[in-house]
């Protein structure tokens, strides 16, 4: 027997993009970043910093561009092995 997914509420036809749990901090937005993400078939990181820069305003405020910065930084240590992190960009 195949695992399936289930709706939290069979009796509704509610998509899952459409709900959303633990809040509405992305219930303003035109698209998800889950689903900007995932059509774009953006790594872990990438995601990561899109979902919190979206979030700032309605969730967490500057833990959220805190959180964003941590994940860039891991990109810049992973993709550029951490070339020129000290020194300031134009």
């Amino acid at each position: 027997m195949k695992n399936q997914l289930t709706n939290t509420n069979p009796s509704n036809n509610v998509k899952p993009l459409d709900l959303q749990v633990g809040g509405s901090h992305y219930k303003n937005f035109k698209i998800q970043p889950t689903e900007f993400c995932e059509k774009n078939r953006l790594t872990h990181c990438q995601s990561s910093v899109i979902k919190y820069v979206c979030r700032h305003e309605f969730k967490n405020g500057l833990q959220d561009l805190q959180k964003a910065r941590h994940f860039i930084d891991i990109m810049m240590e992973m993709y550029y092995n951490n070339e020129n992190l000290d020194n300031n960009t134009e």
